[in-house]
């Protein structure tokens, strides 16, 4: 049935009102089909999406794990080894004393002020080989225990006082352990040439004469 709206408006198709009345019309198979492949056909829409890079394997902890009481253990053993070094670095500095390496460099250089010129000590062992090459041996030691003394007296002139023996200097605890001990040495040989009546030999000036080296070059200082 055709009619007119109110007001002369324009017909009314009954047919299109009873349909528009049930809903959309309905889609046509054809057309859909034609719009799909028109779709499908267009190279400016990307249908292949590429696939996302697969996330990289967790950390395996495990191994670490079963390590982490021994672990546990030497940190805390590191720490304990720290906090005591403080301390015996604290207790060091308020006694006053040093660094076993500290000292032993200071105490080299001191030997090195105690010690004959090399040079001179070379001279004097040329002049007792002299002695000791016309078979006077017990005067070569002499002559080196004569020197060695007018050594120390040059680096120490207060130290060595004319009433002292040789002896008495083989017990003065200025000069280091190892150069008094050659000094001793020597000593002992020319004491039992001069009062014991036993002239030296060839041994005993070679042991002589390595004991002054001893007393006179750098290798004799440093212990």
């Amino acid at each position: 049935m055709n009619g007119k709206l109110p007001g002369g408006g324009a017909p009314i198709d009954g047919g299109a009102v009873a349909h528009g009345g049930a809903g959309p019309a309905p889609i046509d198979p054809g057309a859909f089909a034609d719009a799909h492949r028109q779709l499908l056909g267009d190279s400016t829409i990307q249908f292949d999406l590429p696939q996302p890079d697969p996330p990289p394997p967790a950390a395996d902890w495990s191994g670490l794990e079963g390590m982490m009481p021994v672990l546990r253990i030497l940190f805390w053993i590191v720490l304990a080894a720290f906090v005591l070094f403080v301390l015996y670095a604290i207790a060091m500095r308020l006694s006053g004393r040093e660094w076993t390496w500290r000292r032993k460099a200071k105490e080299e250089a001191a030997d090195e002020s105690w010690r004959p010129e090399a040079g001179e000590a070379r001279e004097l062992l040329s002049e007792a080989d002299a002695l000791a090459a016309q078979g006077l041996y017990s005067e070569a030691a002499h002559l080196i225990l004569f020197r060695s003394i007018e050594d120390i007296d040059d680096k120490r002139p207060d130290l060595v006082r004319p009433a002292l023996t040789s002896r008495d200097i083989c017990a003065l605890e200025q000069i280091p352990g190892r150069p008094r001990s050659a000094f001793a040495r020597i000593a002992a040989m020319v004491e039992r040439s001069l009062f014991a009546g036993r002239p030296l030999v060839s041994g005993d000036w070679a042991d002589c004469r390595a004991a002054y080296e001893e007393f006179a070059f750098a290798e004799g200082w440093s212990g």
